[in-house]
């Protein structure tokens, strides 16, 4: 089956208001923010907790941060490190990176010192910009690196520096939210540190030269973890970026667009749809540093959002509240999300009490979050949808390569504007992630998937050995890695196991050093799991074995694991 692209199944059914490919602007990312600036100087970027931060002002303080960056020696192409929650700083770091023609390294603000350690080490950055709360995390893992590989500067930002006038009571914050954002964190010794409001201080009253950046220019490097190793960067260039940046029209989405920005920023999807694609269509963000189902009802209300991306677990828990019945979602006219399978009787409810359809879409860190997504006035359930703009996705073997015919499972391949450029510093697993067909290079999900006649995508299996919990996606073998490094653990292997909440949660079988087998209990490793992994990482369900069973190479056979827990559910 070697249909052209102009004859996909897909095309049948696509909105006729859509063009099937967009023109994207060949400028940096950076010149986004300089446009909707011009353009609408007072309205507000982002709105956050009962601050309003405009887009004069963002670009502003953008321009100083750039300045600042450029006097501490940051030049077009070095690497700054973002290590911290939803908030107006994260936006205003992004862009000052973009102004001087940096490449962004978000971290997952739930990292511990190991984890923290590798993106820094890895990615060789020189600045990190952190949280308050969380610069204690930064300097234990820049002190365990080599003396050459450590940052150069790191500026630290209290969230309650974008609340001037504190936290809207109005909005009724929970007080252990509250209490974080507004908290005086202490500040550790031996780092290079400058606090937020100084480096924008300083930086207003230095000279700025804007650098050559070009479309094609390194602007990002995510990190996202494989099934063997630890995690890689991938390479995303302003152009790859700017694709689905520029992809709002598929839901509706322009300069009038309030969007309520919850997923993580550090996330590829709350880049694209936090950072990027606001700015880009000028819209505005309502900013959550954390989920609280409360909350976001009252922010949808009150700011009369529009379009919310979100995962299936929040409206989930949602429904969960005792206040569900007279939360205010009439504003809302799109309502998208990913990373879990939204399930049928959820969707029902959504449509049935708010008249609301869950849009469905897929993609991965490496494709810069959707490469495909169901048409809003034609979605279907427990779908991935047709590939968006540009994209030519297919359904292959994924022994043979060979494209395979609607109805059959295989693996999910894509080609297309928002594929980034291989891994960075990994050019054998930037080969062994490609494949050519017809002439093109098509990226190799590791997902396996069917396409029905109609031409929409569909998730099978993993074929990676993925851990889903509850959207955030976990890997065996990264965990295991970090579980080598427990002083009761022999070996470890680890596997999915059933979660009525999360779906899927993070089960380790392990086998204990000798010593320990007798007075060591499975709480001891999630405490310790805990100390030196994100939340989401960390074993639920841990199990004593005293032999991990292997092949005759000697290679554990987690698929019998895996087949055993799923067998005993």
């Amino acid at each position: 089956m070697n249909a052209p692209d102009a004859a996909r199944p897909h095309h049948a059914h696509w909105p006729r208001r859509l063009p099937r490919a967009l023109a994207i602007p060949a400028t940096p990312l950076g010149y986004n923010l300089q446009v909707s600036a011009a353009r609408w100087p007072d309205k507000p970027a982002c709105l956050f907790l009962g601050h309003t931060l405009s887009y004069a002002a963002l670009d502003r303080q953008a321009q100083a941060l750039a300045a600042w960056l450029q006097a501490k020696g940051v030049a077009a192409g070095d690497r700054v490190a973002l290590f911290l929650q939803n908030c107006p700083q994260f936006l205003v770091a992004f862009y000052a990176a973009m102004k001087a023609g940096a490449v962004v390294v978000p971290v997952n603000p739930m990292n511990r010192a190991d984890e923290l350690g590798h993106c820094l080490a890895d990615a060789q950055a020189t600045v990190a910009v952190c949280a308050a709360d969380l610069a204690g995390i930064v300097a234990q893992a820049d002190a365990a690196l080599p003396p050459a590989q450590r940052l150069r500067q790191v500026v630290v930002a209290r969230y309650a520096d974008a609340l001037p006038d504190g936290i809207d009571p109005a909005l009724g914050v929970p007080a252990a939210m509250r209490d974080w954002l507004l908290a005086e964190a202490p500040l550790p010794e031996g780092l290079p540190l400058t606090r937020w409001a100084d480096a924008l201080a300083q930086g207003a009253s230095l000279p700025f030269t804007p650098p050559a950046v070009s479309a094609d220019d390194l602007a990002l490097l995510p990190y996202t973890s494989g099934t063997t190793g630890l995690p890689k960067g991938c390479m995303h260039t302003h152009r790859t970026l700017m694709a689905n940046a520029a992809s709002g029209q598929w839901g509706w989405s322009g300069a009038e667009t309030v969007s309520l920005t919850v997923v993580p920023m550090f996330h590829i999807t709350g880049m694209v749809y936090g950072v990027l694609a606001p700015v880009y269509a000028g819209s505005t963000s309502v900013l959550m540093p954390r989920w609280d189902r409360e909350l976001a009802a009252r922010l949808i209300a009150r700011h009369r959002v529009t379009h919310w991306t979100c995962i299936p677990t929040m409206i989930i828990d949602l429904f969960g509240s005792p206040n569900y019945a007279g939360f205010d979602l009439t504003s809302l006219v799109y309502l998208s999300g990913g990373g879990a399978a939204m399930p049928q009787a959820v969707a029902e409810r959504l449509r049935a009490e708010f008249g609301l359809d869950f849009v469905e879409g897929y993609g991965l860190t490496e494709t810069a979050a959707p490469s495909h997504l169901n048409p809003p006035e034609r979605a279907k359930l427990q779908c991935l949808g047709m590939p968006i703009f540009g994209v030519d996705s297919r359904i292959v073997d994924p022994v043979t390569l060979h494209e395979l015919p609607s109805g059959e499972t295989g693996e999910i391949v894509i080609h297309g504007p928002m594929v980034f450029k291989g891994y960075w510093r990994q050019p054998d697993a930037t080969v062994a992630g490609f494949v050519e067909i017809d002439g093109k290079p098509f990226f190799r999900s590791g997902d396996l998937g069917r396409m029905d006649d109609e031409g929409y995508f569909f998730i099978v299996d993993r074929l990676k050995r993925m851990i889903n919990a509850s959207g955030y996606k976990v890997w065996p073998s990264e965990v295991e890695l970090m579980l080598f490094k427990c002083p009761l653990v022999q070996e470890a292997c680890v596997i999915s196991a059933a979660d009525a909440y999360r779906g899927e949660t993070v089960k380790a079988v392990v086998v204990l050093r000798t010593e320990h087998r007798a007075s060591a209990k499975p709480q001891d490793i999630v405490d310790w799991a805990r100390e030196h992994m994100a939340a989401y990482k960390v074993p639920r369900v841990v199990e004593f074995v005293d032999a991990l069973p292997k092949s005759g190479s000697g290679k554990v056979m987690w698929r019998l694991l895996q087949d055993r827990e799923r067998g005993a559910r």
